[in-house]
């Protein structure tokens, strides 16, 4: 007999989803309630376990059923009433286990090992229970590897969950690991589900089911389900929330308070004047001691109005001191002379601490006034002050009724002043990162315009409000000359001289007040409004200034933005003394010392550059190879300074002898090269023989005297007829100037043969060897 197939349905995909959405939504809600049941304690703890056990149990069971009705089978399902509530109570069950373990102080593996066990076989028997329910002309036949399998995963997914509510249960908003960890848990229970629902297979029975107390779910019975779980965990994570909130306000409201009541009882019982300040100085509190002593009010102690009781001999020091205590953000320690409401002065010590932030920002000023002249006062003065307290006691409700009023009053303004000082710190933190990002591009600058195009380009946006220009001393230091400005800065002398400008006359900043005449700067005449130069300093070195002006609608320079102002010229000088750096020592790298011109290195880099360029183009290029005939006579006749010096003329002489695109290099000791660009081997010759005619008119002075006629021997060689590399026409060029000095010196000698490999040539010739040789 054939064994009776199976009969297979199919999921619908949208109950599916619904499925898993319901129990990502439980989740969230075990994960809320857990952190009630933890909070809570007594009846609280016991109501909030109960109706969290039952409408998380009901989320979780409508997941099941939800699920279980996505499958569709081709013949009607019912199901029985009873088992299904008993499937329920299964889930309610699991439930509570959950949050009775997660809600306690602590939780290990004693507590989560068995609270995970009893979780998952909570769930497990919820959907085996729910399997029994199903009432069809089908029976159900289990794979017990797979019954035991999903059974084993819903206590692993058991002690995840519990694991995940335990990490989560003392957050107190809504965070994304709270929503992580309910779509982790959400996820994983249909998967225990599922994976159940494939340890099932059913076969036909053709016989009628017992259809007592069973009913069939329609569309509407499940839209039913889900709306009522919803509603219920929405309830649940609703109540928890609105637990919570009522909770945390209760507390902060309660911990203000307390603080509030604390810090006035203290300042009350201390027997010295307690008071405080807003970060500028502003006074906003005053204990009664203040009052008592001094006979004023909060609003004629309130300001600057405190002076009126300091001895006017200590009011100077005393001010100025809490004014650079401001300033500085250090304590204040000061001792003074204060007016009893008696008119007697008595000695008293103030002192006063900034209180910080978590930013080190300065959000309020603590001080004190303790009374140093107390030793020397006696019983009577004592009780006099005592009787004169005790008279005033009678209007002290009604100052301190007022009191409250005004410190409301004092905080709105205190909170209006803060917001304009965030204003202010935003702004200049911005300038100042404008600023640095400034200087990261002046110190990349190579060039004095690409410095003064970044520094004109930032100007405007570090000081918006600040029109300005930058001045820079000529090569001579005879003349300033502006280099240019920014937001239509009022300049009325575009050259002028060092001596018009204070700031480059004193290298120090120079403030020149609107209307004040006591030394204002030539170059500014006319210029009505407050201006401000700065030396722009390089190596102690004066370049120029950077000039600034204030304008019609901001009419003061503030003190404050002395700092921006003499960084940003600061910048400047650094960059332009890098590049007059670079710039010294490129030249000491190229140049030679003695004659001015280009030495060897630039000679090499150079001719090798012309001749690739040659060679791309297909043109000639020439090489003068000079020497100066019998120059060690110059030396053992008249001395090395005289050879210097004809070394020295002769260098002039061959850099006025030559082309604007033509190069002359001391090739060492009394040698010269010339590379003539473009030019063949008759042009070079040509070149060399002008050379050779205006040397013999050369006259060298030395101390005095002449030192005779001076001749050169030339060595002519061209690209390509004599080498196509470096080293070949300079070894061409070697040995023409060796047949010049071999056929008697002071002559041009053409070389004819291509330049020789290193050995051909006679001993004795200097770096005939090829390029590279000793000079």
């Amino acid at each position: 007999m054939s064994p009776i197939a199976a009969i297979h349905g199919s999921y619908d995909f949208g109950l599916v989803t619904l499925s898993i959405v319901l129990a990502m939504f439980a989740a969230y809600a075990a994960l809320d309630l857990s952190g009630r049941v933890n909070a809570t304690r007594g009846m609280w703890r016991v109501f909030w376990l109960s109706a969290g056990a039952c409408s998380m149990g009901l989320g979780i069971w409508a997941m099941h059923y939800v699920g279980m009705l996505a499958l569709r089978m081709p013949m009607p399902v019912f199901y029985h009433l009873p088992t299904v509530a008993l499937s329920l109570l299964a889930a309610i069950f699991a439930s509570f286990v959950a949050l009775y373990v997660v809600g306690r102080q602590t939780m290990d593996m004693r507590q989560e090992l068995p609270g995970s066990m009893a979780m998952g076989g909570g769930i497990a028997a919820m959907h085996y229970i729910g399997m029994a329910a199903m009432r069809s002309e089908a029976a159900v036949i289990y794979d017990l590897r797979i019954v035991a399998f999903s059974i084993v995963l819903a206590v692993a997914i058991s002690q995840v969950a519990l694991w995940l509510a335990f990490r989560v249960r003392d957050e107190k908003k809504t965070s994304w690991r709270k929503i992580g960890s309910a779509l982790v848990m959400g996820s994983a229970i249909p998967l225990m589900h599922y994976s159940g629902m494939r340890a099932a297979t059913f076969r036909p029975t053709y016989a009628t089911p017992n259809l007592t107390h069973a009913i069939s779910l329609s569309a509407i019975g499940i839209a039913s389900i889900s709306a009522i779980s919803i509603v219920v965990l929405s309830g649940a994570i609703f109540s928890a929330f609105f637990d919570r909130f009522i909770t945390l306000h209760k507390d902060d409201l309660g911990i203000a308070r307390e603080r509030e009541l604390y810090f006035h009882t203290m300042a009350e019982a201390v027997p010295e004047i307690i008071w405080t300040a807003t970060p500028d100085g502003e006074d906003d509190y005053f204990n009664q001691k203040c009052f008592d002593y001094t006979g004023m009010s909060l609003e004629e102690m309130r300001g600057l109005g405190w002076k009126a009781v300091v001895h006017p001999d200590d009011v100077e020091d005393c001010f100025s001191k809490w004014q650079n205590a401001l300033r500085t953000g250090e304590a204040y320690d000061v001792e003074y002379r204060l007016r009893g409401q008696d008119g007697n002065y008595r000695w008293f010590l103030g002192r006063a601490n900034p209180v910080r932030n978590e930013k080190k920002e300065v959000i309020k000023w603590f001080g004190t006034c303790t009374d140093i002249e107390g030793h020397k006062q006696n019983q009577q003065i004592l009780e006099e002050q005592i009787l004169e307290r005790t008279t005033q006691l009678a209007d002290a409700n009604t100052r301190l009724q007022e009191e409250m009023l005004e410190r409301d009053f004092a905080r709105n303004e205190l909170d209006q002043q803060n917001e304009r000082m965030m204003r202010e710190l935003t702004e200049r933190s911005q300038r100042a990162t404008m600023l640095a990002k400034m200087g990261e591009l002046l110190q990349s600058c190579i060039t004095r315009d690409e410095v003064f195009a970044v520094a004109l380009g930032h100007a405007p946006k570090i000081f918006p409000a600040v029109p300005g220009a930058v001045a820079m001393l000529d090569s001579s230091r005879a003349l300033a000359e502006i280099t240019g400005s920014w937001s239509d800065c009022n300049v009325p002398a575009e050259v002028f001289e060092p001596t018009f400008c204070w700031a480059l006359r004193t290298g120090h900043p120079h403030l020149v007040l609107a209307g004040d005449s006591t030394a204002p700067c030539a170059h500014a005449a006319g210029i009505k409004n407050t201006y401000l130069c700065i030396p722009i300093l390089a190596q102690g070195e004066t370049l120029g200034i950077v000039h600034f002006q204030a304008t019609d609608e901001a009419p003061t320079l503030d003190a404050s933005e002395l700092s921006f102002k003499t960084t940003f010229a600061g910048q400047v000088g650094l960059s332009l003394a890098n590049i007059r750096l670079r710039e010294a020592l490129r030249t000491q790298s190229i140049r030679d010392a003695l004659t001015g011109l280009y030495n060897r290195r630039y000679l090499e880099e150079t001719l090798d550059r012309e001749m690739r360029r040659a060679a791309r183009s297909v043109q000639s290029l020439g090489i003068l190879m000079i020497d100066l005939d019998h120059f060690k006579k110059f030396n053992d006749t008249y001395g090395h300074d005289a050879g210097d010096a004809v070394l020295r003329e002769t260098a002039q002489l061959l850099a006025k002898g030559i082309r604007a695109e033509d190069f002359v290099c001391r090739f060492g000791g009394e040698e010269f090269v010339v590379i003539l660009p473009t030019a063949d081997q008759g042009v070079s010759q040509a070149r060399g023989e002008r050379l050779r005619s205006k040397m013999r008119e050369l006259n060298v002075m030395h101390q005095g005297s002449t030192l005779g006629m001076i001749t050169i021997s030339v060595g002519v060689a061209a690209f390509p007829q004599h080498g196509t590399s470096p080293k070949e026409l300079m070894a061409a060029a070697d040995a023409a100037l060796y047949e010049a000095k071999r056929g008697g010196r002071d002559r041009v000698v053409l070389a004819s043969v291509p330049a020789v490999e290193d050995g051909v040539l006679p001993d004795g010739a200097k770096a005939q060897a090829g390029w590279g040789g000793g000079g």
